[in-house]
Order: structure tokens, then sequence, then C-alpha cells
């Protein structure tokens, strides 16, 4: 389920890759813009995928240390911690999991390499040392060490980037996004679910489709208008020299104003003031955030927008 903010991002992308194309169509650009969403599901079960390959590395690893010729003590008699840890076997079995692998394919076993560089990182790291000479253990210290692998081990490793970027470009600026999706899933995870426990879905609801779908359509059909209220405000700027995007982020932001009547502004305007923050430049956040609230000012006051405009919380 990607969050409506994720969502936002996808329509931005879309919006701004639709204009540098120039002769797409509103139909293709819609098209795309679902595939993209498609591939971040991917991207969040390869990275649940990714934790049960390394726990297969692992398991390899003490099998070959068991047929060497002369095997040591620890060879014979290794510490199946991580091997055995209850959230990784649970998550094995998980029928969803395996639905995804049938549809897509094990996406890790055409890169062993990237695998076997990740497991010595995570070997060496002081939470997997702590974690396998730890003397207790239960399924609920398994599901915390494997919820903050992932976020303190694998989502700093630089050489998963390259390779999420090489393997598609939809893939480009949202490891964030997703890898907090999949920590949020770990977290999750409830023991008596079994192998039916629940995976995040592309979409929480048909809510969120039409929200999508209806965001990207009006932020392009409706270019003129929105494009003349941007430059209105802008007047007292070199229209020219402000940053594309703030300009593209600006028409969505004034869509999801006008079109969404159970959105309220606040949440609407702080959305995109944030996402600019992330992907414009520096000075994006307070610069679009000056020019909305113009324009949302102008909107409200010509009635195209029957909404409250929230007011400062007075001492």
């Amino acid at each position: 389920m990607l969050s409506r903010r994720l969502l936002r991002v996808k329509v931005m992308q879309m919006v701004y890759a639709h204009y540098q194309k120039g002769d797409s169509s509103i139909d293709l650009a819609e098209k795309e813009l679902f595939h993209s969403v498609a591939k971040s599901h991917e991207m969040y079960n390869a990275l649940l995928l990714l934790l049960l390959e390394l726990k297969g590395f692992a398991d390899k690893r003490i099998e070959l240390r068991k047929d060497k010729k002369r095997p040591s003590e620890e060879d014979l008699n290794p510490n199946t911690r991580f091997v055995n840890n209850a959230f990784l076997l649970q998550l094995a079995d998980n029928e969803n999991l395996e639905s995804s692998i049938r549809k897509n394919g094990a996406f890790w076993s055409n890169y062993p390499e990237v695998v076997k560089g990740l497991f010595t990182v995570v070997e060496e790291s002081k939470l997997y040392i702590d974690y396998m000479a730890a003397e207790t253990s239960s399924y609920a210290e398994d599901q915390r060490f494997i919820a903050k692998l992932m976020e303190k081990v694998i989502a700093p490793h630089e050489p998963l980037y390259a390779l999420f970027e090489e393997e598609s470009v939809y893939w480009n600026d949202e490891s964030e996004f997703i890898i907090s999706m999949v920590v949020k899933t770990i977290k999750g995870f409830s023991q008596e679910n079994g192998t039916l426990e629940e995976l995040l879905p592309e979409f929480k609801d048909e809510e969120d489709i039409e929200f999508l779908k209806r965001l990207c359509r009006k932020a392009l059909i409706n270019k003129v208008e929105y494009m003349d209220l941007i430059k209105k405000y802008t007047k007292n700027w070199d229209f020219d020299r402000v940053a594309f995007l703030d300009i593209v982020l600006m028409q969505i932001a004034i869509a999801e104003v006008v079109e969404f009547k159970n959105i309220p502004i606040n949440v609407s305007l702080n959305e995109y003031i944030e996402i600019a923050k992330y992907y414009s430049t520096s000075k994006s956040g307070i610069f679009i955030n000056g020019i909305l609230d113009k324009i949302v000012e102008q909107l409200v006051a010509d009635k195209k927008v029957m909404k409250l405009i929230p007011q400062p919380i007075k001492d």
C-alpha cells in the first residue's frame, strides 16, 4: 500500500515526464503512472525477499562449512540463531510473497554477489553480533532485530541503490519511502497469522486508485487555467527562472485543492511543501508555500474552492 505522499510523488514524476516528452497523451501518462506504482510494489516485495536471500546465504554457508574435510568445532556446531529467526521462517512461508515470486520471478537470483556483499556487511555489524550473542530468544526479539536490520544496516547499503537505479527507472528517488513500508510490514506481522499474514497491497482501496487517477488527469487537463494562476502570483519573479519542478508541484497542488473536497486545504499544501523540500531546491518549500497561499485565497474568494482556509492558532 503506497502512502498518499508517495502517490503524490508518482503524479509529480508523471506530470513532469509528460511535459518533457511534449507529445504524449493523457491516457499514456495515466498508463505510465499505474505502471510506476506497480514497479514500486515490486521493489517492496524485492526488499522483503532480500531478507530471505540473506537467510538462504547463511544457510548454504553453514552446510558448506560442515562439509569441509576438516571441519572445526564451530563448523560442526554453528550459531543458527539468524537462520532460525522466527520472523524469517514465517516470512519464508508467506503465501502472498510466494505469489509475488510466481508473478515477478526470484529477483535476487540474478545478483548473488550483491547478496554476498550485503551479508558480509550484516555479519560485521554490531547489531548482528549482539543479536547472535544474546542468551534469550523470542518471536518478538527476532522481529525487532529484523526491523532494525532493515533500517540500520540494509537501508544504508549504497550498492543496493546503484542496483535499483540500474534495474528500473521507476525505482529512482523512492527507496526511502519503500523501505519505510517494508519496516512497517515487519513490525506489523503477527506470529498467530502464520502463512496468511497480509502484505501491503499496491493500493489501500478504490479511493486511493481514484485519487491517483483523478489527480493526474485534472492537473493535466486544467494546465492552462492553473498555469495562468501561477504566473499571476509569480509576476514579481522571472518566471523562466522558477524551477520547473516547483511549477509542476504547484499545478498538482491546485488540482488537489480544487478537486478533492474531503482533503483539508492545509493537508494538501503541507504535502506539496514537504515534497518540494525533498525533490526540488532548498528554497522551494518557502517559495511554493507563499505562492500557493495567495492562489488558494483567490480560489476561495471566487468560490472555486468551498473549503475553509485554516487560520493560525492564537495563544
